[in-house]
């Protein structure tokens, strides 16, 4: 599918009936706001949702989880991501985020960053706010020169010297 048909189903829709729950990209960030509804931050108190389309159109939501022990907590987009993954997805289109920032544009953290681009840099991320206004980015570009399953194929030394 051509980048331009892409954004034009993004933007309009698709037309031959895919199984989606979107009406382009202002449906996804509207599903993003109603997935931050059901964030779990007691401590925070910083309410973040997530839509992700996949290739086939279906899309998956997500909202950050929040733990008393603060590093076990998970982002929005790690949740719907691993939703769509367990699922058996692995090509997606977009993601849109939302949060409570009224003042400006809600943004990935560096590890969820580092996560949509395990499944590659092209594709689009819609940073939202609450009115529905959006920025839209690529993962390569939140993420530039960014590490890859790819990289993991390129060669490498096969034996490290003993003083390591």
């Amino acid at each position: 599918m051509s980048n331009l048909k892409v954004r034009h189903e993004l933007l309009n829709g698709p037309k031959d009936g895919l199984k989606t729950n979107t009406s382009g990209v202002k449906g996804l960030i509207r599903q993003s706001l109603e997935a931050k509804s059901f964030a779990y931050c007691p401590y925070s108190k910083f309410r973040v949702g997530a839509a992700l389309l996949t290739h086939d159109g279906m899309v998956f939501t997500g909202c950050n989880v929040e733990n008393a022990c603060y590093n076990l907590g998970i982002c929005a987009e790690r949740t719907a991501i691993s939703k769509a993954v367990s699922e058996g997805h692995r090509n997606f289109k977009a993601i849109a985020i939302s949060s409570d920032l009224c003042e400006q544009f809600i943004s990935p953290c560096g590890g969820c960053r580092q996560f949509m681009r395990e499944f590659g840099a092209s594709w689009d991320v819609y940073l939202s706010k609450p009115d529905g206004s959006y920025v839209e980015m690529t993962v390569e570009e939140l993420l530039p020169g960014s590490f890859g399953p790819d990289d993991l194929k390129m060669k490498k030394v096969h034996s490290l010297p003993n003083e390591f």
